[in-house]
């Protein structure tokens, strides 16, 4: 990093034969200052900047605080348009203060290719010395030090703002908090915070957001309950919060957050695009897609991300026809250019409903009609489509000529392909093999799906030296985890779960379930019970209880008649368990909606609206 930053650094310091403050002349005046200084406000071009800036060589009085004032104005118009420009302006100066050092600073620190150089201006203006960094200084040092992910130079700030006395400024700590966090050290982000002596609503928003991007959903929640007694959360704050519910699938505070904007907030908080894009994120992954779109069709404008994210929402829920049809209307109606991130929900819902010839279309498209060159993301999508619909070679031979290296989730694809197809053995180790050296050995799930193939081939044998390898390399297999929520409060569930206070009556239901289904004729799929069942009685037992089978009973005994139940469960849903979810929502007359590690489902009389394709 720090060659990185050397060398993208300033340009150096010319000799040149006079300096702007080496002239002597007194042709300029006090007045003339101000003249200058209101000509800079009104400036639209580099010309008219290069005009104002020869005046100022001709006029100016050196070394006068409004001359100061008037090249850090120069610098600062110059930053936008002509940064050399900027810099060989600040390297005639002989003796830049703060605001002059901060004003170029800032400028890199915005500028996405200047970013380095504000971080060497920085450590110059230390080791110079005539001029120290201050409260405006540290903000910009710290913001391109978070973008580069520069740690030891943002450590080494903070430890001058220990030396400089500035520990308690908020806007300073504001900065350590996203600087911290944005380096991958949260433990350090949440120090800052909880030492702060006094915080802003920027302070919550800042700590907030980074328990949100680092997966910490419950903790940016009760942060947020504690914000709340003190400031009145903004835009910021229901972004953050949105994408909270969206992780924890807390259907009932985000539609709380999108009641408290309607009713508390101004209109330009009400129509903002960034609030609006993420209440649609939220609705979509917490199952509710009728509300994700009516936030969408009801926003006066949209941007890209608006359309991505509802086309996404419409793939995740195997609505691929909507998906394909808000795509037409993004590229005809809105004039749009769709991007890589829109090219993945195109693909993804062709990927969930098995459109194989869409989906190598739209691939073709995204590459010659939009010159969008495809990364993993695109080619993963494609792969899963054409093997999980039975084109295991040409899956294959896509694998083999990718500009990149596949990764485990491409291998683990296909290894899923070959189980389900019956491919035969020696691919199906052969994918394992990929699969295992991708990931290092560590994932049980691909052990679990070539003790399958193994099964399918009657090959006990080799299903217990699977097994043996497993414990040998201490990889277990990943518990079933399902969460249901009801009245606002989360329940979750284990497979063969007893701790939950209504058990009782959960197992009871369960019993009431088994009986009802056996009337219907029902008999249990066993092609993907749990490796460590032996007897068809443990494997029945242990299909009837996966999480998500006591969740649902859970729902239909708690919730009121007419509401859809939504489960979320961290593991795909086995055959088993989606044909008795089928008979479920047929039997007692209930709408299920169940996300998957893959995909939603939405049970309703007897059907699944992924069609029986997942």
């Amino acid at each position: 990093m720090a060659v990185a930053i050397v060398q993208g650094g300033p340009p150096t310091p010319q000799t040149h034969s006079h300096s702007i403050f080496n002239n002597n002349r007194n042709e300029g005046s006090f007045n003339n200052h101000s003249s200058l200084l209101s000509s800079l406000t009104e400036c639209k071009s580099m010309s008219q900047l290069k005009q104002i800036h020869a005046q100022a060589l001709r006029t100016a009085l050196p070394q006068q605080h409004k001359t100061l004032l008037i090249y850090s104005r120069i610098i600062h118009f110059a930053s936008f348009a002509d940064l050399d420009y900027a810099f060989r302006v600040f390297y005639q100066i002989e003796n830049p203060n703060s605001f002059t050092w901060n004003t170029l600073i800032r400028a890199c620190a915005r500028s996405v290719d200047a970013k380095p150089q504000a971080i060497v201006l920085f450590q110059r203006m230390i080791e110079q010395g005539n001029v120290l960094p201050d409260k405006h200084t540290f903000p910009f040092a710290l913001k391109a030090c978070a973008y580069l992910f520069a740690f030891s130079q943002g450590k080494q700030a903070h430890a001058h703002i220990f030396k400089r006395g500035l520990v308690s400024d908020v806007y300073i700590n504001n900065s350590l908090i996203h600087f911290y966090a944005s380096c991958g050290h949260l433990d350090l982000a949440n120090k800052v915070f909880d030492n702060m002596l006094e915080r802003s609503l920027v302070s919550w928003n800042v700590m907030i957001d980074a328990f949100v991007q680092f997966g910490e959903f419950d903790s940016a929640l009760k942060l947020f309950r504690r914000m709340q007694i003190l400031f009145e959360p903004d835009g910021y704050t229901f972004q953050s919060i949105t994408s909270a519910c969206a992780g924890l699938a807390t259907l009932s505070l985000g539609m709380w957050a999108h009641a408290y904007i309607l009713r508390h907030c101004d209109h330009s908080l009400v129509t903002d695009v960034l609030v609006n894009n993420s209440l649609i994120d939220m609705y979509c992954k917490c199952g509710s897609l009728d509300i994700a779109r009516q936030v969408f069709e009801s926003m006066p404008k949209r941007d890209l991300t608006s359309w991505n994210s509802i086309i996404l929402g419409f793939a995740l829920h195997g609505r691929a026809e909507a998906a394909l049809k808000y795509f037409d209307r993004l590229v005809v109606e809105e004039s749009f250019s769709p991007n890589s991130i829109t090219f993945v929900g195109v693909l993804s819902a062709c990927n969930h409903r098995g459109m194989v010839s869409e989906g190598r279309d739209y691939f073709d498209v995204m590459i010659n009609e939009y010159n969008i060159t495809p990364v993993l993301e695109h080619y993963g999508c494609l792969v899963d489509l054409l093997a999980r619909a039975g084109n295991i070679d040409e899956a294959l031979h896509l694998v083999s000529n990718m500009p990149m290296k596949p990764d485990a989730v491409i291998w683990r694809s296909l290894l899923d392909a070959c189980c389900k197809k019956h491919a035969s053995v020696v691919l199906s180790e052969e994918v394992a093999k990929q699969v295992i050296e991708s990931e290092g050995g560590i994932c049980s799930g691909v052990y679990v799906l070539l003790s399958r193939v193994y099964a399918s081939a009657r090959r006990w044998n080799d299903v217990g030296l699977v097994r043996k390898l497993m414990t040998d390399k201490g990889v277990t297999k990943e518990p079933g985890c399902s969460s249901i929520e009801i009245d606002g409060i989360a329940h979750e569930f284990f497979a063969g779960d007893t701790s939950h206070p209504q058990t009782k009556q959960i197992y009871g239901f369960l019993d009431l379930i088994d009986e009802k289904l056996k009337s219907r004729g029902y008999t249990p799929d066993y092609s993907q019970a749990a490796m460590v069942d032996e007897l068809d009685d443990g494997k029945q037992s242990s299909l009837r209880l996966h999480s998500e089978r006591l969740a649902i009973a859970l729902g239909i005994l708690n919730l009121k008649p007419g509401m859809p139940i939504r489960v979320f469960k961290n593991l795909r849903v086995c055959k088993d368990c989606h044909e008795v979810t089928k008979l479920i929502s047929r039997i007692f007359n209930v709408e299920i909606i169940v996300r998957d590690r893959a995909r939603f489902h939405h049970f309703k009389d007897g059907s699944c609206s992924c069609m029986d394709y997942w």
